[in-house]
């Protein structure tokens, strides 16, 4: 039995329904759980159906800042550019369900505004009368979420900027960039012609493609000088070009520093000294735990916000739990806390602490950041670590590239895709991965985010075997073209130079440390080559020998790796010391262009 069995008058009733409450329909012995849980989306309403299917007799209390629980806050993006074109859609769970099929004590406006520890209650304000009273718990799960965050930039209150975090954000957007003519008539008196939107993470990029949809003329600015920072920049440079040929004005590297109002719209003022002109701006500049409830309380949290708990996601009161975004995580991969909000991890927490209130030994593994996002036609999808996250780590690791079709060539509509692949050095573990590309991407993601959660090694990424029709995939998958290249280089079938590691040799420097060595067709060489670089193409190659020296490294390079590492096999065979550019020239023009 997890709750206690002593009796505590909490507001003129027991906090542990018994055999007392005979208008409770309960039994003699049966003792039953009264939960509270504050915040009623992803990982608060999780928690809640998962504790009702446990338990058809505990008391489950959700109360919800907000005029909806369960709503769908990935989908908020597509409700305003019209994609999603009901806003009901975006409704998973409404009130009324909640209440008749889960049998939820669902109270929506009304804020949690203190938790009183001692006494295991909550008090409570009605937003819509304004009346405030105090609720008995005997587990309390903290589902709080995070609140959209804006820097204390002069004018970011302002009527005209604008966030994008929950349903009345939405609405708000929606009504703004909404016309009866749909995206063909904006422009018209009513309808928003220029938006900047700061930010260009998840939401920011999303934000993006729906004012674009909507006909929106959008600036889209961005303090590091990529987009998508979590993802390294060589994997993203494509989208850059994408971005501008939608009609997207990109400001990388650049900030707001403060937005100025006046009758006839809104002026940015950015870092660079540039002044943007917009009717409204969208602040997509990252989210923060809402804490503050908690750390009223007394209940730990992080250095980033994030209320700590254990892998059974109780805080430091035993007696509370916290789930979703508000809470510190543990990285899967190296096991450092860390904050990612992300709805799946959200959703698994909330079932783990209901699991664990009704005695189950349910425990949290970890987040990976497991993510995907759309960007006009393509995706861009990561797992685990990044090159710039081991980096900062200071873990030892590699990495290849590959670039292969989501399906069989020979079938039509096959589309590249750019693979990432990173692993350790010493046993070949899958550290992290990402890949950009149209069709595909989010199989490739979801293929190695399990490799990563079962420890698996490049050695077993080799021989995964995974579903294969020619419009589907390839006989050798791209997992396992990722597999096959990095456990070459693990055996030293084909050591591999990087992209950075050839910048001077590229320089036109013949004693640089590399001899530069493209085995593409002289096609192909013409349209675009490596500086300094020297052309043999593959099929000439055995030929022509005698052009490529012994006395120092050679780095030989194709379009996107496998002529390249054949190139690599024949001239390790006949006594040279080379080595293959991993990715090929495709890699390397989007790290040039870095």
């Amino acid at each position: 039995m997890i709750c206690d069995l002593r009796w505590v008058a909490r507001g003129g009733r027991c906090g542990l329904v018994c055999c007392c409450q005979d208008s409770v329909g309960t039994r003699l012995g049966h003792w039953v759980m009264k939960i509270v849980i504050i915040g009623a989306v992803a990982g608060g309403a999780s928690a809640a159906a998962r504790a009702r299917r446990l338990s058809e007799d505990a008391e489950i209390v959700l109360f919800e800042r907000g005029p909806e629980p369960s709503f769908a806050n990935c989908g908020l993006p597509y409700y305003v550019g019209g994609k999603i074109e009901s806003r009901d859609k975006l409704l998973v769970a409404p009130t009324e369900r909640l209440r008749q099929r889960y049998r939820l004590d669902v109270r929506t406006l009304t804020e949690v505004t203190q938790i009183n520890r001692q006494q295991k209650t909550v008090t409570v304000r009605d937003l819509q009368s304004g009346d405030t009273y105090d609720e008995a718990y005997d587990k309390l799960i903290y589902a709080t979420g995070a609140s959209a965050f804006k820097p204390p930039i002069p004018g970011i209150d302002g009527e005209r900027v604008l966030s994008l975090r929950d349903l009345p954000d939405a609405d708000r957007l929606h009504a703004l960039v909404r016309s009866k003519g749909g995206p063909s008539t904006a422009g018209s008196p009513d309808t928003p012609q220029r938006v900047v939107v700061v930010g260009a993470g998840f939401i920011g990029i999303e934000v993006v493609e729906n004012m674009v949809r909507r006909g929106v003329e959008t600036t889209l600015v961005e303090l590091s000088d990529q987009v998508l920072p979590p993802w390294d920049q060589e994997m993203i440079e494509p989208l850059h070009g994408l971005l501008r040929d939608e009609g997207v004005r990109l400001r990388l590297a650049d900030s707001a520093e403060r937005f100025e109002e006046s009758e006839s719209g809104l002026s940015v003022h950015l870092k660079s000294g540039e002044v943007v002109d917009a009717d409204f701006a969208v602040v997509c500049i990252g989210v923060r735990p809402e804490n503050v409830l908690a750390l009223e309380a007394g209940i730990a949290c992080g250095d980033r916000g994030g209320v700590i708990t254990n892998p059974h996601m109780q805080t430091n009161d035993p007696d509370i739990y916290a789930v979703g975004d508000v809470t510190e995580v543990r990285c899967a991969v190296t096991g450092e806390a860390t904050q990612i909000p992300l709805a799946g991890p959200a959703n698994r927490q909330g079932r783990i602490a209901a699991d664990h209130i009704f005695g189950r030994d349910s425990e949290y593994r970890g987040t990976q950041g497991t993510a995907i996002v759309g960007v006009f036609g393509r995706a861009a999808a990561m797992t685990g670590l990044s090159e710039k996250v081991l980096q900062r780590t200071g873990l030892p690791f590699e990495k290849v590239y590959v670039h292969p079709a989501d399906h069989a060539g020979y079938y039509p509509g096959a589309t590249p895709m750019s693979l990432k692949l990173l692993f350790s050095p010493e046993d070949g573990k899958v550290l992290g991965a990402q890949a950009v590309g149209i069709n595909g991407v989010d199989k490739r993601i979801d293929v190695i985010a399990m490799a990563i959660q079962a420890g698996m090694t490049v050695y077993d990424l080799e021989e995964v075997e995974l579903c294969y029709a020619p419009q589907f995939g390839s006989a050798k998958d791209p997992v396992n073209m990722a597999g096959f290249v990095a456990a070459g280089v693990l055996r030293g079938d084909q050591p591999v130079v990087h992209a950075k590691e050839v910048h001077e040799s590229a320089m036109g420097d013949s004693s640089g440390p590399y001899f530069l060595l493209d085995v593409r067709t002289p096609s192909e060489f013409s349209a675009g080559h490596v500086d300094g670089a020297v052309n043999v193409p593959l099929e000439q190659l055995r030929e022509r020998l005698e052009e490529v020296p012994r006395d120092r490294d050679v780095a030989v390079y194709c379009k996107v790796g496998q002529r390249g590492y054949m190139a690599t096999r024949l001239l390790m065979q006949k006594g040279f010391r080379a080595k293959n550019l991993s990715g090929g020239f495709t890699t390397y023009q989007n790290v040039d262009a870095s």
